[in-house]
């Protein structure tokens, strides 16, 4: 007989819809441990999901596992590839009719199937859930790796031919339905309803608390998708470089440091981006930074920074799973196609922006039409054929300092260091032109 004081217990639910990602781990991590804090009597994952990354679905596996509140997955139609390694770690599973579970291989991004290393990971972390939660795992393998068959399993200590599973045989994966998943101990019940699973596990009555994506969850899972990821590495790489051809620090380092920080926050939060990676990337960054600082022109620190952060980049598109030939494709896949989207977004962005009143304030702030009255002259016109020196490096622009005042200029397409002398040989309204004075001239 049921107590009326499962009528004051709380389960809370989390929905697992779509595709799954890195930035589900972290939701899932904080609503499992606020269930903890509050003491609840079990934990309801909502499924339905054709699958997604693996090492997502790992991580959400590894959290599920580490908690002592009862786990169950409702697998409300579908819960195929990854979305089978989470019901599986989960203690209970009940399907609805007509539901499936299975088909868990791993694939690269064109959907073809991974190397032979990778397809051993998840065999055996399919494996290793099924064992951990008392379910078979020769089906747990099966739904993974298409090259196995088997004739009989084993239940109870009896031996029972198996005639009705597809996968059963070589070339064909595992993908059960919900009788199936019933009547080979995959699933414990078949329920259409969460009350319905509520009253399954004995909690009937008890208070549902569901728990949405905060809003930097949302950030993070939007920071992290494939394409979005790409392009922030790829306009921080290019803001950075294009810092470089402009003399101290302006709109393109700023925008593409903001960029590479919030790429990298995002992956260091969802667990792409480990130790090695922030430091392959500092590196590139600091080698960059030296050369817009200390080093003039464009040289060995430049070249060598853009491939050291390249390679940081590339590392953070690898997954934490075994590495094989087809990660590593797609990661230069990623990334290439990052580059070459981010150039064509910058190039698109600039010709917007350069049309705006806002671009024309911003460039060249106070110029008015000289029909409204204004000159062009600034009155640096008695400066011509004066001496001074280079306040910033001019590569080719910068500024100057010349009797007492601070001056912009440009130079005729030369790069003139920070410190030496230079001539003013003409002024034009607002564009003063000079040369580098050499020892002979001094």
């Amino acid at each position: 007989m049921i107590s009326a004081a499962f009528s004051e217990n709380v389960v809370y639910k989390i929905t697992i819809s779509g595709v799954i990602d890195l930035g589900l781990p972290p939701y899932i991590e904080r609503v499992l441990e606020t269930a903890e804090k509050d003491s609840a009597a079990a934990v309801i994952f909502d499924i339905e999901t054709p699958g997604g990354r693996v090492d997502a679905a790992t991580q959400i596996k590894d959290a599920i596992l580490g908690t002592k509140i009862l786990t169950v997955a409702f697998v409300n139609r579908r819960a195929i590839s990854a979305g089978a390694l989470i019901s599986l770690s989960c203690e209970k599973i009940y399907m609805t009719g007509g539901g499936t579970i299975g088909a868990a291989t791993a694939v690269d991004m064109q959907g073809n199937k991974a190397s032979e290393k990778v397809i051993s990971y998840m065999r055996e972390e399919m494996a290793s859930t099924a064992e951990a939660r008392g379910r078979d795992v020769t089906i747990a393998r099966g739904m993974v790796d298409d090259s196995l068959s088997f004739t009989h399993l084993v239940f109870n200590g009896d031996s029972l031919e198996v005639t009705d599973i597809e996968g059963r045989k070589k070339g064909r994966l595992i993908t059960l339905t919900t009788n199936l998943a019933l009547k080979y101990k995959i699933a414990d019940g078949e329920t259409e309803s969460i009350e319905d699973v509520l009253i399954a596990i004995g909690l009937p009555g008890a208070k549902i608390k569901s728990r949405s994506e905060n809003w930097s969850e949302n950030v993070v899972r939007f920071l992290t998708n494939p394409i979005v990821a790409s392009l922030l590495m790829t306009f921080g790489f290019l803001g950075i470089l294009f810092e470089l051809q402009s003399p101290g620090w302006g709109i393109p380092g700023t925008f593409g440091g903001v960029c590479l920080v919030l790429s990298l926050s995002a992956s260091y939060i969802a667990k792409l981006a480990t130790a090695t990676d922030f430091i392959i990337i500092l590196v590139g960054v600091l080698l960059l930074l030296a050369e817009i600082v200390f080093i003039p022109g464009f040289g060995v620190a430049g070249v060598a920074g853009i491939i050291v952060l390249l390679w940081g980049l590339y590392e953070l598109l690898l997954p934490e799973i075994p590495i094989g030939p087809e990660a590593m494709s797609d990661a230069v896949t990623g990334l290439t196609i990052g580059i070459i989207g981010g150039l064509v977004g910058l190039v698109l962005l600039f010709k917007v922006i350069t049309k705006t009143n806002f671009w024309a304030k911003l460039t060249a702030p106070g110029m008015e039409s000289r029909k409204e009255g204004y000159s062009s002259f600034i009155g640096l016109e008695n400066l011509e054929g004066y001496s001074g020196t280079a306040d910033t490096d001019l590569r080719p622009s910068g500024w100057i300092l010349v009797q007492e005042q601070r001056i912009f200029v440009i130079t005729e397409g030369t790069f003139i260091n920070k410190g030496d002398p230079v001539k003013i040989l003409s002024v034009d309204g607002n564009r003063v032109l000079v040369r580098q004075i050499q020892n002979k001239e001094h």
